[in-house]
């Protein structure tokens, strides 16, 4: 089991985030620093729902690839368990530990970008842009242009 050796350097927040926001991503930054674990729990996820709650959720890495399950769907189900409905995430926040042990905010995967979407298309999702290394808030539907949507 390989983990940081010192505490990874967090990511400065954007002028863009809510204090809210910047709660989400301390979150997933505090959790992710507790349990990393080098191709086991590389990614950590916090969301808020409309009333203010916070849900969180971690990577968890499988044997096979296929069994894993991200930290967004996670994060997704810990938010249904607690009574959260449909539509009610309204912002999300995905961290990641580069090998220079500092934070990242990263975009979610494909599969995760269809759960959010499916479950809170509004929602605000915060993601470090590609081209530009900036972070930048997208809503949830945006990220999957032209989806197929299914009536729940």
């Amino acid at each position: 089991m390989i983990t940081p050796v010192t505490a990874p350097a967090p990511v400065t927040a954007p002028a863009g985030f809510s204090p809210e926001d910047v709660e989400l991503l301390r979150r997933a930054e505090d959790i992710l620093g507790r349990v990393w674990v080098h191709g086991r729990h590389e990614v950590a996820t916090a969301l808020r729902a409309a009333d203010g709650s916070i849900h969180t959720g971690v990577h968890v890495e499988g044997s096979c690839r296929r069994s894993s399950i991200c930290a967004e769907g996670v994060a997704l189900g810990t938010a249904r368990a607690a009574g959260i409905a449909l539509g009610d995430v309204v912002s999300v926040v995905s961290v990641q530990i580069k090998p220079a042990d500092t934070f990242r905010i990263i975009a979610p995967c494909g599969v995760c970008r269809e759960l959010i979407s499916d479950y809170s298309p509004d929602a605000t999702v915060w993601l470090t842009a590609p081209d530009t290394d900036e972070v930048i808030a997208v809503r949830a539907l945006d990220l999957l242009p032209e989806k197929s949507r299914r009536l729940w």
